[in-house]
């Protein structure tokens, strides 16, 4: 866990950085190989920063995407869904007419995904201990002015409370930034419009996408199949029934379940699906007070996207 979260300080620092760096370009059909971590994936099209220069990967029905399995020479076959930002990778593939790296392989060691998978976990929590940290200052506040007196009289209690609202708002500062990262991805998609708003409800504690859900889910494919240029935006969310660690994987396991119906059960190809987002219990459509209410906020939402330009 120590491991884990040391590692979350470091990617959380370079992803702050990782769009600053130098333009990296390959001509076409040369081969290129490339190292480093995932900033942003936009349906079939990544942008990672590799020793300080930003490089493009598209993606395609023939890329492979691999882990190392053991000590040998086999790797594990996975899907194209774990390419998360945070992720360290290696990208093999050529270039194109654009300069970009059309990806044959791509390769990551689990401990890169599980580092990833922990930092995505992470974001959500955050927005709760920033309220938790506000509430905290405001209360801090309201004791200082009721104990004016006490305080003037005690210089180290002055100092202790000036010490720890100091701290507090370090703190938010700190986790304004995490939750600002965990809506990055899918704030990048202003230049899109929305054709198909759609939530998938789900029963309490489990992934399981009803048949309701599935002939909604066949719609939305069949639609989004005669858009040019579209890309499906996949968010997963929970009520507040659980902790926010179980809360956090229930809405990633929901959203993979929808990707995999699409995928498998709607021939939607995997590069025209944004990595998922698992939001957890943030941004609930209703009060999780009442039973109608956490019924609505067990979903998953999918939204179809074409860019403006293409829709122009």
């Amino acid at each position: 866990m120590m491991r884990i979260s040391r590692s979350m300080v470091v990617y959380s620092a370079l992803m702050c950085c990782l769009l600053v760096g130098l333009g990296f370009g390959v001509s076409n059909g040369e081969k290129a190989k490339v190292k480093g971590v995932i900033a942003t994936r936009t349906g079939e099209t990544l942008i990672m920063n590799s020793e300080g220069q930003n490089v493009t990967v598209v993606l395609s029905d023939d890329t492979k995407v691999q882990q190392p399995k053991g000590l040998g020479l086999r790797k594990k076959q996975m899907s194209i869904t774990v390419l998360i930002p945070g992720l360290r990778i290696t990208a093999e593939g050529v270039g194109d007419e654009q300069n970009r790296v059309v990806a044959k392989s791509i390769t990551f060691d689990a401990d890169d995904l599980e580092t990833a998978e922990a930092i995505q976990a992470g974001l959500t929590p955050t927005k709760h201990a920033v309220e938790a940290n506000t509430q905290n200052i405001a209360a801090n506040k309201q004791a200082t002015q009721a104990n004016s007196q006490a305080i003037q009289s005690n210089s180290q209690d002055i100092a202790a409370n000036k010490a720890a609202n100091q701290a507090n708002q370090q703190a938010i500062a700190a986790n304004q930034q995490q939750i600002e990262a965990t809506t990055k991805r899918f704030s990048e998609l202003t230049e899109y419009d929305t054709k198909v708003d759609l939530n998938v409800d789900f029963a309490v504690g489990k992934s399981i996408i009803s048949a309701d859900g599935k002939a909604a889910l066949s719609n939305l494919a069949h639609d989004a199949v005669k858009m040019t240029g579209y890309i499906i935006q996949v968010k997963g969310f929970a009520d507040s029934s659980g902790t926010a660690a179980m809360d956090q994987k229930l809405s990633m396991d929901r959203a993979q379940a929808v990707i995999v119906y699409l995928t498998e059960n709607c021939n939607i190809p995997v590069r025209h699906i944004v990595a998922p987002g698992a939001m957890g219990k943030a941004d609930p459509m209703a009060s999780n007070e009442s039973a109608s209410g956490r019924a609505e906020n067990r979903r998953v939402n999918i939204k179809v996207l074409v860019n403006k330009g293409l829709a122009g």
